[in-house]
């Protein structure tokens, strides 16, 4: 353990800090490592931010956080490590991180918690029918007989088709293990043995989509998965099928996916879109078959508290010359969001 305290400073965007770490948490650096002011750096060009950078050991970072190029780089020589207290690095860390050999450690493996739960409950309400019934009881404001209506609803034997075999992915595989589902995956990266090792079956994306009575989205966004449920794919989706995005919306033809719910034949639980906000005109405010929430399926309100923690833990294994549990390297940027 060091006796000297490697000194630690904050950088993300305005009013990110209180929500993700309460001072109690920030607390628990103490006495292993030197917190070095309680306000985050917003910006990295003020003389203030300058005085903190040159005599940083690590950086923590959160949500809108600056991006750290050659020149802050610069400005702080003793900076090793740059733990971020949530998922995705790539709009704030540059080579120029990597080329200097900078740790980077990120919150995604516990970010995919929560949205891996959304995804499950959505799954289970997919296949029940609760969202169509729960409308039908409102509207007809009496007696529904639900299994008149939807003869095929629950859970029982029906496939949920897992496209992205990414860590909120994996973790909705391992939370349907309870449920008497067939759970199948496609991603060009996992091979049967790997999928065999998860407890499910790796198909082509073809066969998932046209096969599965609920389909989730979790492939990172990247060029190469632009666009990746196109209007083919989705033009053979089952009737009846649900449609699930929790990933981002730019991988999804929003445009053929709308034409086929409003032929009535297919649901879409949508937690992400492009644009991240839709115009008020558009139409999947207002078709039933859709559910559109507001990029909730992140770590919010008390799921705060586990990024916390992680982040913490992983700044204390540096003081204590731990290896970081959470490091990503830059050859994994080309795989993950």
């Amino acid at each position: 353990m060091n006796h000297t305290p490697l000194n630690v400073a904050l950088a993300m965007g305005p009013g990110v800090a209180p929500r993700i770490f309460p001072p109690r948490r920030l607390a628990q650096l103490a006495p292993e490592l030197l917190l070095l002011d309680q306000e985050p750096m917003e910006e990295f060009v003020s003389k203030k931010s300058r005085d903190l950078l040159a005599i940083t050991d690590i950086l923590i970072t959160g949500w809108s956080c600056p991006t750290i190029d050659g020149a802050v780089l610069a400005a702080a020589p003793r900076l090793r490590h740059i733990i971020h207290a949530g998922g995705t690095v790539k709009h704030h860390i540059t080579d120029a991180c990597w080329d200097r050999g900078i740790q980077v450690s990120t919150a995604a493996e516990v970010n995919a918690v929560p949205v891996a739960e959304y995804t499950v409950a959505m799954i289970l309400l997919a296949n029940k029918r609760v969202l169509q019934l729960a409308r039908t009881l409102h509207t007809e404001k009496n007696t529904v007989e639900p299994d008149l209506v939807f003869p095929d609803m629950g859970n029982y034997g029906k496939r949920v088709g897992i496209i992205g075999a990414s860590k909120i992915g994996r973790h909705v595989i391992r939370l349907l293990a309870s449920y008497d589902l067939e759970v199948v995956v496609s991603d060009p990266y996992l091979d049967d043995a790997a999928a065999a090792a998860l407890g499910v079956v790796s198909v082509t994306l073809d066969e998932l989509v046209a096969t599965s009575d609920v389909v989730s989205l979790h492939a990172p966004s990247l060029a190469s998965t632009e666009n990746l449920i196109n209007a083919g794919l989705i033009g053979r989706l089952k009737d009846g099928a649900t449609f699930i995005n929790t990933s981002r919306g730019e991988l999804v033809d929003q445009e053929a996916l709308l034409g086929r719910i409003q032929q009535g034949n297919l649901y879409a639980v949508l937690d992400v879109t492009t644009p991240w906000v839709l115009p008020p005109e558009s139409a999947f405010y207002t078709h039933p078959n859709v559910l559109l929430t507001p990029h909730l399926a992140g770590s919010l309100g008390t799921e705060l508290e586990r990024m916390a923690a992680n982040t913490i833990d992983e700044a204390l294994r540096v003081a204590r010359g731990k290896p970081l549990l959470h490091r990503l390297h830059a050859k994994d940027l080309a795989f993950t969001a």
